[in-house]
C-alpha cells in the first residue's frame, strides 16, 4: 500500500496535519508521502502563494478577513468553471502522471486547494484511488470537493449538519477529530518540563503564540502583559519564522528575566506541557493541539476568517475565552493565571471534545478500505 497526502505550503497547520497522518501510516511500516499541491501547477506559482500568504497575515490580516468572508458570501467563485478553480486545478495532468509513476493506491487531501486539484484530477483522469478530504478548521470551508472523496474527516460530530448542508453525502462523514503529531499525546509532568525550560516550577507560566509565522499583536500583548504580571508569572513568547519580531522582543526584554523570547521551535509540545495558560491566534490546528494537551486557551481574532469559527467554537465549549482589545486580553491572561480552578475547568472542558488519536483514526479507516 502507497498513500500520498496533498498538503499546501500556505502556513505551518497543513503540512503540520499532513506529518501527523503520515506518521500514523509510518507506524504501521506503510509507504506513506506528502507533496504541496500548488507545485503541480509550478513551483513559482507554489513559493508566490506561500509568500503572499505569509505577508498577508502578518501585514494586512483584514485583507484575508475580508478574502475569506467574501469567499463565504459567494462560493460559486471556487466552484468549477470559475477562474479561480480553474487555475488551482490546472496542475491535473501532472498530478496524475505523479500518481501512475508512484504506484498510489490512497490520497488524503489536507486542504482545500489540494482537495480541488484531486477532485478534477478524477475527472479528466478517473483511477481506482481511495480519496479522502481531512478538514483542519472547525467549519466547512468554502471550495471543500464535494465529489471524488470516499472520506470527509471532520473535527467535531456537532459539524457534521453543516458539512451536509454544503453538499456532503452524510455516508461519506467521519468525526475523526484533526490530527496532530503524536508528542501531543504524550504529558510530561508540568514542573519537569518548566525546569528543562528554564521556567521556575513555582510560578505561572504564560505561553504566548500566534502561528507559525508570528502574526498578530504580539508586541503590544507582551508589553501589557509584562506590565501586569505579578513577580510569580512567568510569559514565553514563541515567534516562529517571524526573525524581526524576535530580535525586537529580544531587545526590548533583555532584562526582564520573566519574559522570555524565543524563536521558531520544533519542541512546542513541551513548552505546552510547561504551560498553565495558552494565548494564541485560533488556527484549527494550534487550537487542536492544545486540546489534545488539556491546555486553557485566551484566543486572539487575529485574522478572522475560517479562523473566527475555531474560536467560536472553542470559546462556545467553555475551553477558551477570548476578548476585542489588546488591554483586555492582557487582564484575562493575568487574571487566569491567578485562577487556578478556572483553568482546571477549562482543561476539563477541552478534554470532553478529544474523542481520540485522529491520524490513527484516519490510518485505520483507510487501511481497511484499500
Amino acid at each position: 500500500m502507497r498513500v500520498l497526502i496533498l498538503s499546501c505550503d500556505t502556513g505551518g497547520g497543513h503540512n503540520s496535519c499532513a506529518f501527523a497522518i503520515k506518521q500514523a501510516f509510518s507506524e504501521k511500516g506503510i509507504c506513506c508521502d506528502t507533496a504541496d499541491a500548488l507545485a503541480f501547477i509550478s513551483d513559482r506559482f507554489s513559493k508566490f502563494m506561500s509568500k503572499g500568504h505569509t505577508t498577508m497575515y502578518r501585514r494586512v490580516p483584514g485583507l484575508f478577513r475580508f478574502g475569506y468572508g467574501f469567499a463565504e458570501k459567494h462560493r460559486s467563485l471556487l466552484e468549477e468553471k470559475a477562474a479561480v478553480y480553474k487555475l488551482i486545478t490546472s496542475g491535473t495532468e501532472e498530478l496524475y502522471s505523479f500518481l501512475k509513476k508512484g504506484g498510489y493506491d490512497a490520497v488524503i487531501c489536507t486542504h482545500v486547494f489540494s482537495g480541488m486539484l484531486m477532485q478534477q484530477m478524477l475527472e479528466e483522469y478517473p483511477a481506482d484511488l481511495k480519496t479522502a478530504f481531512v478538514a483542519t478548521d472547525y467549519t466547512c470551508s468554502p471550495g471543500m470537493p464535494k465529489k471524488g472523496m470516499d472520506y470527509y474527516f471532520i473535527p467535531e460530530s456537532s459539524l457534521a449538519e453543516e458539512f451536509i448542508a454544503k453538499g456532503v453525502p452524510k455516508e461519506k462523514i467521519v468525526s475523526s477529530g484533526i490530527p496532530v503529531r503524536k508528542e501531543f499525546y504524550i504529558r510530561e509532568d508540568k514542573a519537569e518540563a518548566k525546569r528543562k525550560l528554564g521556567i521556575s516550577p513555582e510560578n505561572s507560566h504564560l505561553l504566548m503564540m500566534c502561528g507559525s509565522m508570528g502574526c498578530g499583536p504580539i508586541e503590544k500583548l507582551a508589553e501589557l502583559i509584562g506590565e501586569q504580571m505579578d513577580a510569580d508569572m512567568e510569559l514565553s513568547v514563541i515567534c516562529g519564522t517571524n526573525e524581526k519580531l524576535r530580535k525586537e522582543l529580544a531587545e526590548k526584554f533583555s532584562g526582564n528575566r520573566n519574559i522570555h523570547i524565543r524563536g521558531f521551535v520544533k519542541n512546542i509540545s513541551k513548552f505546552m506541557d510547561s504551560s498553565d495558560l495558552y494565548i494564541t491566534k485560533p488556527g484549527g490546528l494550534s487550537s487542536s493541539e492544545a486540546a489534545v494537551k488539556g491546555l486553557p486557551m485566551v484566543l486572539i481574532d487575529a485574522v478572522a476568517g475560517c479562523e473566527k469559527f475555531n474560536l467560536e467554537f472553542f470559546v462556545s465549549l467553555g475551553g477558551a475565552v477570548t476578548a476585542e482589545t489588546p488591554e483586555e486580553l492582557a487582564k484575562i491572561c493575568v487574571n487566569l493565571l491567578g485562577d487556578e480552578e478556572k483553568r482546571k475547568a477549562m482543561s476539563k472542558a477541552l478534554e470532553s471534545a478529544v474523542s481520540g488519536n485522529a491520524a490513527n483514526i484516519i490510518c485505520e479507516i483507510m487501511c481497511k478500505e484499500v
